[in-house]
């Protein structure tokens, strides 16, 4: 393990991966939570995916959304796509960053997209052009990293297999997701230490499911090994709607209060985000995990 570092960039990836197995709600609703968001000083956000509407109803209204992005300068916006036709849709709606996701595991993979992960593999660098020509930036997502719902814990090689199709494509950026939220700190190091010697000075995001309880400590192992780029949600929102059993991310104020506790600075207020949990779990209408919005910060009002 090195020194923890100085900074930490959190992306808030409530408004796709937060919503993306929730029952639709209104564009209004999706402006409310994107202020209540941008409130927190963030500056990257993980807007929507330009996807089968008929697979994500909850995201089918991505281009008006995008429309509304403008009304919130200072903040990089991204989208996730799946596809060559995905990026095309992204940029021609003004997305300057996008997010491909390869899962390293072909169960995992035919589930979400209908491809094995060499099939998704091999769209890498089409999809990498399609960005570039649009002046776009391209990052790459290797899911499943530790385990798949359908076949069980992912050998290492095949994540470093995505990953060093992803560098020989020229993508901008690189990260590793526990989809299912099986992971440990031990395992977390591992693969870590394994996949930085590949991608060079390419920066290395984490993102992690705090669905077995280990989000925060797996997130706390990334950083202890130089990740520097963390995905969280407000108030914990999310889940994989093609993994079994994949909930919430981990909550952008529960993460926030780990870093700033551990003397890692990060441009997140921490009062700002537990507000903006607040307004996630009225706008989706149930009780969300995350633990400060339930206790707060150190000092309650009495």
């Amino acid at each position: 393990m090195t020194d923890l570092p100085t900074h930490v960039d959190i992306r808030d990836v409530s408004l796709r991966d937060g919503l993306q197995i929730e029952h639709p709600i209104p564009l209004s609703a999706k402006v409310e939570l994107l202020a209540a968001v941008a409130a927190t000083g963030v500056r990257e956000m993980e807007a929507t995916a330009f996807v089968s509407p008929s697979k994500v109803p909850a995201l089918a209204d991505a281009a008006e959304l995008a429309a509304e992005l403008h009304n919130f300068p200072g903040i990089e916006f991204s989208a996730l796509v799946a596809s060559p036709n995905g990026a095309k849709r992204a940029v021609a709606a003004g997305l300057r960053s996008i997010e491909y996701v390869v899962s390293a595991a072909d169960g995992h993979s035919r589930s979400n997209v209908g491809r094995t992960t060499a099939e998704a593999t091999a769209l890498i660098a089409e999809i990498v052009a399609i960005a570039h020509d649009s002046d776009a930036s391209v990052e790459v997502i290797v899911a499943t990293a530790w385990d798949c719902p359908f076949d069980g814990p992912t050998p290492p090689v095949r994540v470093l297999g995505v990953v060093n199709a992803a560098v020989d494509a020229r993508v901008d950026r690189l990260a590793i997701a526990d989809t299912i939220g099986t992971t440990t700190p031990r395992r977390v190091s591992d693969l870590v230490t394994r996949v930085r010697p590949l991608i060079g000075d390419l920066p290395l995001g984490a993102h992690f499911h705090n669905t077995r309880g280990t989000g925060l400590a797996s997130a706390y192992a990334a950083v202890s090994c130089g990740v520097t780029r963390l995905d969280a949600s407000a108030g914990g929102l999310g889940g994989c709607p093609f993994a079994p059993g994949a909930s919430g991310n981990i909550a952008t104020e529960d993460l926030v209060y780990l870093l700033r506790d551990s003397g890692i600075h990060v441009d997140v207020d921490l009062q700002a985000a537990i507000a903006a949990a607040e307004v996630a779990q009225r706008v989706v209408g149930h009780d969300l995990p995350s633990s400060l919005l339930r206790a707060g910060d150190r000092i309650l009002a009495r």
